[in-house]
């Protein structure tokens, strides 16, 4: 048992060196009441987030469409040493008695991550989590402040901040998102 930890361990390990891995199993935050999936659709960007190893750039934006009643087709961009990168997912409501807590995968060998929507007015801001547990012992997570436009007013971002801090969610390595020069990139 103790071979297979490690072993687990030495292979999780370089996932989550950039991202913010804390002890014991994910909290589970409140998610937005009444969701709409179709409010929440259209173009996002990134105001700051918890250290992501696969957000390395700037500019980063996130642009979700409705593709059924409880799937979405989502397109994630960044620019990175001058050049833009798009990934193309898809996004699938897991629980429709729950629709605020999505999954999304990258990839059609992944399994869906966890991207639930905390808190969202729909048209200026929407605070986004996900997390993973590493055998119960510990967690990955991944917190994000989305806004309809490249900035968010200080207050609104520390309003933000305090939302996760009230659903235990360590945002203390919260980083903001460069989004200045994006339009001759996006």
């Amino acid at each position: 048992m103790k071979t297979s930890v490690l072993l687990a361990f030495s292979f999780v390990l370089p996932l989550i060196r950039a991202q913010v891995p804390h002890w014991g199993p994910c909290p589970e935050p409140d998610v937005q009441p009444g969701f709409s999936l179709k409010q929440f659709m259209g173009r996002w960007f990134e105001v700051a987030r918890l250290p992501a190893q696969f957000e390395k750039g700037r500019c980063m934006e996130t642009n979700f469409t409705l593709t059924t009643g409880s799937t979405i087709r989502v397109v994630s961009s960044e620019v990175f040493k001058g050049q833009t990168r798009k990934i193309e997912g898809t996004g699938v409501i897991e629980d429709m008695k729950n629709p605020a807590k999505l999954g999304i995968s990258y990839s059609y060998v992944l399994p869906y991550s966890p991207y639930w929507i905390l808190a969202t007015d729909y048209t200026n801001t929407a605070l986004v989590y996900s997390c993973t547990d590493i055998l119960r012992l510990f967690h990955v997570d991944f917190a994000w402040i989305l806004s309809r436009t490249r900035t968010l007013p200080e207050a609104t971002i520390l309003n933000a901040k305090e939302t996760f801090v009230n659903n235990h969610i360590d945002v203390s390595r919260m980083i903001d998102t460069k989004q200045e020069g994006c339009e001759k990139y996006l």
